[in-house]
């Protein structure tokens, strides 16, 4: 075989493809709208978290030996003092909440969750399986591990606040390549770990249709602040500017915009002031359906 007959074999060459949704351009696809008319909804991802003391995963504000005492402590600082910040700020804003939980908290600060159960959070929270702890990735689990950790996450989230979830973001965006299935399986309805759209879709698994609901990895403080270091100021300029567009872009067809924060990040008091800023303006504008990604799901699954 010559040189050129392997250039051609090499440029035919199918590449692998995960096979769980085909391309679809945004343009041209079926319009609806929101509730009361709206076009663009926009929801709160509040990652609540706990981690291992010693070893494991966790963001750091600086290389560290273990134990790390160091990024553990200003972590934790986010279930001590963050939270309640946060959570004062979305009531003072009227605003609903996902809130995506390690099922770690249950025993580690309860108190935390239980401040967003029913009837204690007054405009409404929706609770969303994150895994038992972010010091652990379900990527290196074996699929029965996998699956026992969906179980157990699950079964917990049931036994304390009545429901079990419905939806479900992996631990550090982690995925095996059979987790979508384990989670339709597990009796899930919606996958938050696939940031590829702006509007809701269905992935395929080898249990039936999954809804993915998109969950941002741009206007997220955890690649903002860690990865690319932006300041508070510049943060909440992203949000703002995203809002401002994507209402724009809305005229023309529905659009969900996430806006996924971590109370270790922004319940530090200076990025605290910069958030409310950001909540505030696409609160007095008015035009955005405030919600959570269980209730996108619900819409669009009725439509």
């Amino acid at each position: 075989m010559n040189s050129d007959e392997k250039t051609k074999i090499i440029m035919q060459r199918s590449l692998v493809t995960h096979n769980r949704y085909s391309y679809s351009p945004i343009h041209g696809r079926e319009d609806y709208s929101w509730p009361d008319g709206k076009r663009l909804a926009v929801y709160i991802g509040f990652n609540i978290e706990h981690f291992e003391f010693g070893k494991g995963l966790g963001a750091k504000l600086a290389p560290s030996g273990e134990p790390d005492i160091l990024n553990y402590s200003w972590r934790d600082y986010g279930n001590r003092v963050g939270v309640w910040r946060c959570r004062d700020l979305f009531d003072e804003l009227k605003l609903p909440v996902g809130v995506l939980i390690n099922t770690a908290l249950y025993d580690y600060c309860p108190d935390v969750v239980a401040s967003f159960r029913k009837g204690q959070y007054a405009w409404g929270a929706e609770i969303i399986g994150h895994g038992h702890t972010n010091a652990e990735r379900q990527s290196d689990m074996k699929e029965a591990d996998e699956a026992a950790l969906i179980a157990s996450c699950t079964e917990r989230v049931k036994k304390e606040e009545g429901v079990a979830p419905r939806g479900w973001l992996s631990p550090w965006i982690a995925e095996t390549a059979v987790t979508p299935d384990l989670l339709k399986e597990a009796g899930y309805t919606y996958n938050l770990n696939w940031c590829h759209d702006d509007m809701p879709g269905k992935m395929a698994t080898r249990a039936g249709e999954l809804w993915t609901i998109p969950y941002p990895q741009e206007i997220n403080d955890i690649p903002a602040v860690i990865g690319r270091q932006c300041g508070a100021e510049e943060f909440a300029g992203m949000i703002i500017d995203c809002y401002d567009e994507m209402m724009e872009q809305s005229k023309k067809q529905p659009l969900v915009m996430g806006i996924a924060l971590h109370p270790y990040l922004v319940g530090q008091p200076h990025r605290l002031r910069q958030l409310r800023r950001a909540l505030k303006h696409i609160c007095d504008d008015g035009r955005a359906w405030w919600t959570t990604p269980g209730a996108i799901y619900d819409h669009v699954s009725a439509l």
